[in-house]
Parts: structure tokens; C-alpha cells; sequence
């Protein structure tokens, strides 16, 4: 399983591709307009309940209300997590890959690993979707606080590779070339498994049962 590296933290020379912040430019601007919708249905709410609304206000516009107020709460519920990980990271060096949430940083070592591959599904016509797999050569910690998330147990992506294994998603327009150039470059040779493609959609959900505390 991955274990704690001896450094505290990648090496200098460590290729990074951020992969949070590309996620938050493009949807904190869509949660920012719902909380915007809320703040109106707020301030239409305090009007009415304070009699300082003007003309007569039918069922019709309380609903209204209500619903931008309903946008709003949406919008605090997604923006919430797309900013906390805003900071996300993929580091890749010769120790292994690490993943950075933006709140917290572990490793999957290269010494722990069977093989490492590239897998991508078609979603609509233009969109691909891209994942790195890392096949583990023992038992996994499906319960790092980091980690779980990434656990998948499917049907082996070779022979000899086992069910459980790491699916990190990596971001298009280009990320996913510079991850798979990092991990080209430091990862043993004999890891590489190549790229694959799948099944749409294949990057699938985390188990929330893995997830710590449960």
C-alpha cells in the first residue's frame, strides 16, 4: 500500500500539472451568478415579509422567489468544493505520483505499483475523458484520506494485474499529455502499460463506503 515518502514533499525538479484550477475558473463563475439569484430571492423575501414590496405579489412571484432562493443554496453547495480544490495538483517525480487535493498531500510510490496506463472514453461527439490507472503490485489503502476516492474495483486491465486499482482523472486540453509525458519519463519503464480506450463514461464514482470515518 502507499506509504508515507521519506521526503515531506516532491522533489525540486518534479513535473506539476494543476488540475484544480482549470475546473474552478470554469464553474465558479456559473455558482457565483446562482448565489447572485439567492441574494434577489433573499432581498425579495425580506420586501415582502416587511410589506415594502411594490404592487400586489401573487403566488406566482413567491414561488419565484423561492426557486432563486433554491439557486442560491445550489450554488453555495457546488462552489463550495470546486473552491476548496481550486489548489488540486498531480505531481509526478521519481519517487511516484502524488496527489494534492488542495488540503492535504500523499503518494503512490512507483516501487508499489504493477503498471501504470492511460484510458480514455468518448463523451459526446468533441468531449474525451481521461484517466490514469495505477495497478498496484499489493494490497491498497482504500481508505487514505487522499486516496479512497481514486479506488476502483473493476476487471483487471491485463492479465496478472488485480480488480482493485488507483483512477485518477486527469483534465483535457492538454493535461493529460503532460501527465503521461511525466509519468513517461520517471516511472520505471517496465510500468508503462500504454493507452487504452473505454467504455463511455468509464470514469465511474468513488465508493462513499471507503470514504475515512464511515
Amino acid at each position: 500500500m502507499p506509504m508515507p515518502h521519506t521526503s515531506p514533499a516532491p522533489a525540486p525538479d518534479a513535473t506539476v500539472v494543476r488540475t484544480g484550477r482549470r475546473g474552478a475558473l470554469r464553474s465558479l463563475p456559473i455558482c457565483l451568478i446562482l448565489v447572485a439569484l439567492g441574494l434577489a430571492g433573499v432581498v425579495g423575501l425580506i420586501m415582502l415579509a416587511t410589506g415594502n414590496a411594490k404592487g400586489d405579489f401573487s403566488v406566482k412571484g413567491l414561488l419565484g422567489l423561492l426557486m432563486m432562493l433554491a439557486f442560491g443554496a445550489l450554488g453555495v453547495l457546488l462552489g463550495v468544493p470546486i473552491w476548496r480544490g481550486r489548489n488540486a495538483a498531480v505531481i509526478v517525480d521519481g519517487a511516484g505520483l502524488w496527489l494534492d487535493n488542495g488540503r492535504a498531500r500523499q503518494i503512490i510510490p512507483w516501487d508499489t505499483l504493477a503498471g501504470v496506463g492511460l484510458q480514455w472514453s468518448q463523451m459526446g461527439k468533441r468531449v474525451k475523458q481521461y484517466s490514469v490507472e495505477l495497478c498496484p503490485s499489493g494490497p491498497i489503502n482504500d481508505r487514505d484520506p487522499v486516496l479512497w476516492a481514486l479506488v476502483r474495483d473493476e476487471e483487471p486491465i491485463a492479465p496478472g494485474l488485480p480488480r482493485l486499482r488507483y483512477r485518477l482523472p486527469v483534465p483535457t486540453g492538454g493535461g493529460q499529455e503532460k501527465v503521461t509525458a511525466a509519468i513517461r519519463q520517471y516511472a520505471p519503464a517496465h510500468l508503462w502499460l500504454g493507452e487504452a480506450q473505454r467504455e463511455p463514461g468509464h470514469l465511474g464514482r468513488p465508493d462513499l463506503s471507503r470514504r475515512p470515518g464511515r
